[in-house]
């Protein structure tokens, strides 16, 4: 492991350059109170006058233009980001296929390894402040490309991003160092010479890690996976968003220009920008030089790649449906204040916004009398209202949608909503002073449907998966308003996924629906045994003597069957259940 003692002057000089920060992180891990290094106010008396101007200045620097990394493989320019405030950025980056990739950071990796815990955290530490000093520059970038507002991309996309790229290098750092890097062993045996070993112990990096992305939060989602990645000696691939790549673009930069003052290849961070459509991240995570995969995303993908990147240690934070139950309240006015602020931050794209009021049918009690479900609605509403205040204020705390497909979800619901009569707090445009082609939308609360589906009746079968892996296959014949028959395809318990390729096929479960309740009929099963005249060759069967398929992801531990109480001709739902 190497020390202050064997790093070149350079390197020795910049361990002790961050010592202290260093220290000062480790302590605040440890007694896990509130701590942080990088201040969230954009205030000129914080930063320093004209820091603000400065920063603004080189961000509109890099707009309609190629952002040049210098990574080796380039072979052309892709980028298509459009500002949600309606600016077009015009900045194109360097692509490079997966093989380029990952063969420039598979020749970076030695020489990052070789560096040890103790330079590697130094090295990160002269990273996040250098991306510190360029906060005002990354907070517009991810204002033009989230769509958040200006000072909450200050905080949340930058100084925000930093503690917590900060907390990783210091968890890093502390797993890597809390047991002795060398130790002297030493036997005592009698009147013979003691037996003594001089032993050495150094963590071993996984290889080339891959973080990929997110449009709502770049940097805030990125900077653990990327700095944890690096702290512990790993390559590191970022692949951002397609929608949201100049603020991880800034960072990279960044990243390679200090590896590359300190003596490494600078290939050991790379940015991984994509064509329209390419579908990089997926052809990237399979690869099995690919051995940490960090994503932020899309509950469709996370799964994916959970399911398909089996050589890499997958990380994922998915998407989510948070709920408050609001059963009582002693501050009525405080909770109104506090929901109110929640559904206007960032329009409520974040991923802590509740999505799901939960409201006793007859209303609440609270410290101002009783309010029926109405009442509340109402004074929601005023309350969110009053929380953003005029628009070119509310334009502050609203920020701005982050692309059409969400404005596009947000109009539907409204639609059906208004169509419906389930309209509890309606939304408006607002218009944006400073950015007329700006999308900007107040939150839309609605009611609830009384006819919405529920489940009214479960059948669980224990220890068995799907049968049919091509296909959610099954069928239902309803012989009543509430009741029918399903057949559902199952392999049996304790047959790995694949087996139906090799031995007998599942058997059909037959279940009764009856009042919306699932009873168990019976079961048909299948054998091994080849019907006289039949074909291997026929139904995509494997031919004799050919290889084996590989081996398919395991199935899931059990299926489960829901009954809906609408629909009569859609009243069942078969999901895996992990």
């Amino acid at each position: 492991m190497t020390t202050t003692q064997d790093a070149a002057p350079g390197q020795a000089a910049l361990v002790a350059k961050h010592a202290e920060r260093l220290e000062a992180a480790l302590a605040a891990i440890a007694g896990r109170g509130y701590w942080s290094a990088y201040p969230e106010s954009p205030s000129p008396r914080v930063y320093g006058e004209g820091t603000a101007e400065a920063g603004k200045a080189a961000f509109e620097g890099l707009l309609g233009k190629r952002f040049v990394l210098g990574q080796p493989g380039a072979d052309g320019w892709v980028g298509d980001e459009t500002s949600p405030y309606g600016v077009d950025l015009g900045v194109s980056y360097e692509h490079l296929s997966a093989d380029a990739l990952i063969g420039a950071a598979t020749a970076a990796l030695p020489g990052w390894r070789a560096a040890g815990p103790q330079v590697r955290a130094a090295v990160c530490l002269e990273i996040i402040d250098r991306i510190n000093a360029r906060s005002f520059e990354i907070a517009h970038a991810v204002m033009h490309t989230s769509g958040q507002a200006f000072v909450m991309a200050f905080q949340a996309g930058g100084t925000h991003a930093q503690d917590r790229a900060l907390e990783a290098v210091a968890y890093a750092y502390a797993e890597q160092t809390r047991h002795a890097d060398t130790a002297v062993w030493e036997k005592p045996q009698g009147k013979r010479p003691a037996l003594r070993m001089e032993k050495t112990f150094t963590p071993v990096p996984r290889g080339i890690a891959l973080v990929v992305g997110c449009t709502t939060f770049p940097t805030w989602n990125a900077y653990p996976g990327l700095f944890a990645s690096l702290a512990t000696g790993n390559a590191v691939i970022v692949k951002p968003h397609p929608g949201a790549v100049l603020p991880l673009a800034i960072t990279v930069s960044v990243v390679r220009e200090v590896l590359s003052e300190n003596g490494f290849d600078p290939n050991v961070a790379l940015l991984a920008a994509e064509a329209p459509g390419e579908g990089l991240a997926a052809v990237l995570a399979v690869r099995p030089e690919i051995k940490i995969v960090d994503f932020t995303g899309s509950t469709a993908f996370g799964d994916w790649l959970e399911e398909n990147a089996r050589q890499a240690r997958v990380y994922t934070e998915k998407a989510g449906v948070n709920m408050v139950l609001i059963e009582s309240s002693s501050d009525y006015a405080g909770m109104l204040a506090n929901l109110a602020f929640s559904l206007v931050l960032y329009s409520g794209q974040m991923c802590t916004t509740p999505q799901d009021l939960l409201v006793p049918a007859d209303g609440i009690d609270t410290d101002q009398g009783h309010k029926d479900v109405a009442e509340l609605a109402a004074d929601l509403g005023a309350a969110i209202d009053a929380t953003m205040g005029p628009d070119a204020q509310a334009v502050e705390l609203l920020g701005a949608i982050v692309n059409d497909g969400v404005l596009s979800r947000l109009d539907a619901a409204t639609a059906r909503a208004t169509g419906a009569g389930r309209v509890a707090v309606a939304t408006r445009a607002v218009g944006h002073p400073a950015f007329p082609g700006a999308r900007v939308r107040t939150p839309l609360v609605v009611h609830a449907s009384e006819g919405s589906p529920e489940i009214a009746g479960d059948y669980v079968r224990k220890r068995a998966s799907q049968g049919e892996l091509r296909s959610q296959g099954f069928f239902y014949k309803p012989d009543g308003e509430n009741s029918g028959m399903l057949g559902l395809p199952i392999s049996r318990a304790g047959r790995p996924g694949y087996a139906h390729l090799i031995e007998g096929s599942a058997a059909i479960l037959f279940l009764r629906n009856s009042g919306l309740h699932f009873e168990e009929m019976g079961e048909l099963g299948s054998t091994a045994a080849r019907a006289p005249g039949f074909s291997p060759t026929r139904c995509g069967s494997r031919p004799r003597g050919a290889r084996r398929p590989a081996p398919a992801a395991a199935p899931p531990s059990w299926w489960s069957c829901s009954t809906s109480a609408r629909s009569p001709t859609r009243r069942w739902a078969t999901c895996p259940t992990r």
